[in-house]
Order: structure tokens, then C-alpha cells, then sequence
């Protein structure tokens, strides 16, 4: 029996009894489980700012993220390339991922871009010219560019020199 017919049937019910019997139905049209996804380990239900935060490891892809979604809450740091063997490209990832702990402690993402053809909105608005690196602020604004590969230890004092960071440093002590 579809819902419609059911209608009549349920008007005789008190008013009190009809809102659980929808609110059941609808439950699972309305709502996204992220608790279930996760447990599945279904990581496209989420969004990325959602696995950001649960994993502040996760190193993304520009054509999966936008910055909108990280701005006030995340230092994104961009790192382009023209192709993914670029050894620039590979020395930068090597250096960022020894460390990363360091940069979840500062609230950075990772996001590369390695297909210039795919015209990434983030490659579109940051405009690099083969290997890239990027650091956006919490504010979205473009802070640092760099050519050539960056030590992690170099971001983080990059990082830790910004108004914003040493807030977050006076606010948690």
C-alpha cells in the first residue's frame, strides 16, 4: 500500500500518532547517516571539509574540494604541478607528508593539482606556472608563493608569524 492510500486510514489515528509514522518514513530520505557511511567506509557521503576534520591528514585533490569550504576554518597549501611525476611535485608530498602532524596542528590542508588541463576552479583562480606552491590564510588570501619545494619546518614559522596563528597560540595556553 503506497502512503496516499493509507491517508484515510490514518486520519482516524489521533494527530500525535500520524507525526511518527511520517517522521519514520522520511527519515531515511532526509537525512544522511555520516555515522553509517563512515563505519562502511563510504568517504564519498562525506563532504571533504567532513573528512578534513576527521582525518586532518587527508591530502586532497583540487578537483574535489573548493576553498569556499575551508575558509575560516582551514590554511590551505596548494601545490601544483604540470604532471603528478614532476620531482618537484614528488620531493614537496614526500616533505609534507613526513610531517603532517605538525601542519594538523597549524589547521592546514593539503590539496595538489597535477592536470592542468582539468582547469580546476583552485587553478583557475591561483594561476600557476608548473610546479607551485600555495599558502592560503584562514581568510582565503594567498599568503605565500613559492616556485621550488618548502620544508615543513619553513610553513609552519611561515604559519606561525600570522596574526591569526598567534591568537590560536595566546587563546590555548
Amino acid at each position: 500500500m503506497t502512503k496516499n492510500a493509507l491517508l484515510p486510514a490514518l486520519c482516524i489515528l489521533s494527530a500525535t500518532a500520524l507525526v511518527p509514522v511520517f517522521a519514520q518514513e522520511a527519515a531515511p530520505v532526509l537525512a544522511v547517516d555520516t555515522t553509517a557511511a563512515e563505519a562502511a567506509g563510504d568517504e564519498t557521503a562525506l563532504t571533504p571539509l567532513a573528512r578534513w576534520q576527521a582525518d586532518a591528514t587527508t591530502i586532497f585533490e583540487a578537483a574535489e574540494v573548493s576553498l569556499d569550504a575551508f575558509k575560516w576554518v582551514a590554511r590551505p597549501v596548494v601545490i601544483f604541478a604540470d604532471a603528478p611525476q614532476d620531482p618537484a611535485f614528488i620531493e614537496q608530498v614526500a616533505l609534507l607528508r613526513d610531517r603532517i602532524d605538525e601542519l594538523a596542528l597549524r589547521d592546514v590542508v593539503v590539496i595538489t593539482d597535477t592536470d592542468p588541463e582539468g582547469r580546476s576552479a583552485i587553478r583557475q583562480r591561483l594561476r600557476p606556472r608548473g610546479f607551485m606552491l600555495a599558502l592560503l590564510g584562514k581568510d582565503g588570501e594567498v599568503k605565500l608563493r613559492k616556485p621550488f619545494p618548502w620544508d615543513v619546518r619553513e610553513l609552519t614559522r611561515s604559519i606561525d608569524k600570522m596574526p591569526m596563528r598567534q591568537r590560536e597560540i595566546r587563546e590555548r595556553r
